[in-house]
């Protein structure tokens, strides 16, 4: 089944990656559960604690919630921020021993809301720990916790993750990530931006299907303002358990500070999912390292990895696989960006990877491999438009260029 098509300021992305589709079913009576200053709740866990299957909560983002944590057990939940983005700090709590919102009911889709400082005894405290069915976030801020997201393992959930900025989590220990997806279905993550993770990974999924696209992996230079504390990660996206994993048109960067030479990651604990196929394409990777792999492929994985049309910018080998399909790739010290330092990595004029992709073909499923949309910062996107050949890199040179 096709995902729906992507949409950004009126334009319709066609689309072509074929994934599962996550629908959240409502209820017949479903309430309105209204949180915030002389509203009928006054913070998120008083209304989620009582809330109904397919009820919607709706948290007012002109104030701050301190050390509001809960686990909460109602299916088909809608929860967002409304009038602005809630700040929700967990102050250095943790429900239940596990994080800030821990969610035992199914299909959960939870929107704009901004959530850090879950710690617990086992240095796993999550921001979302999803021990139900299922989940939706979009268009949130997660962050300083000793996890972002931290899921379960039960096989079947289909987790969909986009437009959203994920950093600095992470206890520092290297087990404790931006984004941890246990052994789920699938993943898709989208349009986000995941950075400066504690040590750990800034995304590691061990899901039958991952389809990673069009986000931005990178991290903060030490002294530099950011939106959290530099971090330095360990893989900039770690998919350890194999499956079938599309990696396309992301920007992943490698920070000099780093506590791993590797930026992509697959399959390197051994493939315990069905199948092993990777498709690494259309994306940016940034090393500023002095060494590095820009895809590491673990001993076990049979199935060769396509690797296509990416650029490779900085020091490194582009697989550790004898056997990976290398096709037209762009591999320099100093690729011809317009902005490096401001991470415009649009094609400068005259670039030598305009024009010079080939074509992206179908996956062993038979999924179409080429990119339709582009990281825009922060956390968001915009319709790829190819002018001629397909340019190589996870951006489109513009018409002319």
């Amino acid at each position: 089944m096709a995902y729906p098509s992507i949409q950004y300021a009126g334009k319709v992305c066609r689309q072509t990656i074929l994934t599962l589709l996550l629908s959240v079913p409502g209820a017949a009576f479903a309430a309105t559960l209204n949180v915030g200053p002389g509203k009928p709740y006054s913070t998120p866990c008083q209304a989620l604690r009582i809330a109904a299957n397919g009820d919607e909560i709706d948290i007012d983002g002109s104030v701050k919630y301190v050390g509001d944590v809960c686990s909460f057990n109602a299916s088909n939940l809608t929860i967002k921020g409304v009038n602005g983005r809630p700040k929700i700090d967990a102050a250095g709590l943790g429900a239940a021993g596990k994080g800030l919102w821990v969610i035992e009911g199914s299909q959960t889709v939870i929107e704009n809301v901004e959530l850090l400082g879950a710690k617990v005894t086992d240095r796993n405290g999550a921001g979302i720990r999803l021990d139900g069915v299922g989940l939706i976030v979009r268009g949130s801020f997660i962050h300083d916790n000793e996890n972002g997201i931290l899921t379960n393992n039960d096989g079947v959930s289909n987790i969909l993750i986009e437009n959203t900025e994920f950093g600095h989590n992470g206890y520092g220990d290297g087990q404790s990530h931006n984004i941890y997806v246990g052994k789920v279905a699938s993943l898709i993550f989208r349009n986000n931006y995941s950075h400066d993770a504690n040590v750990g990974h800034n995304l590691k999924s061990r899901a039958r299907v991952n389809t990673i696209s069009y986000n931005r992996f990178s991290s903060t230079p030490p002294g530099q303002a950011g939106s959290t504390a530099s971090g330095q990660p360990s893989y900039e996206v770690d998919i350890p358990s194999g499956g079938t994993a599309y990696v396309i048109g992301n920007v992943i960067e490698q920070p000099a500070a780093n506590q791993n030479y590797i930026l992509l990651s697959y399959g390197e604990e051994g493939v315990t999912n069905p199948a092993d196929d990777l498709y690494v394409v259309n994306n940016t990777f940034l090393n500023d390292a002095t060494q590095g792999i820009f895809v590491k492929v673990g001993a076990t994985v049979k199935t060769a990895a396509l690797i296509q049309n990416n650029v490779f910018a900085g020091t490194g080998s582009i697989s550790s696989q004898a056997t990976a399909i290398l096709k037209t790739n762009y591999q320099a010290p100093q690729p011809a960006f317009v902005n490096r330092a401001a991470y415009n990595l649009y094609p400068a004029t005259g670039a030598p990877f305009i024009n010079a992709g080939t074509t992206p073909g179908l996956s062993i499923e038979g999924v179409a491999l080429a990119p339709i949309v582009e990281y825009l910062h922060v956390a968001a996107g915009s319709c790829r438009q190819t002018v001629g050949a397909i340019d190589i890199g996870a951006y489109e040179a513009p018409a002319g260029k």
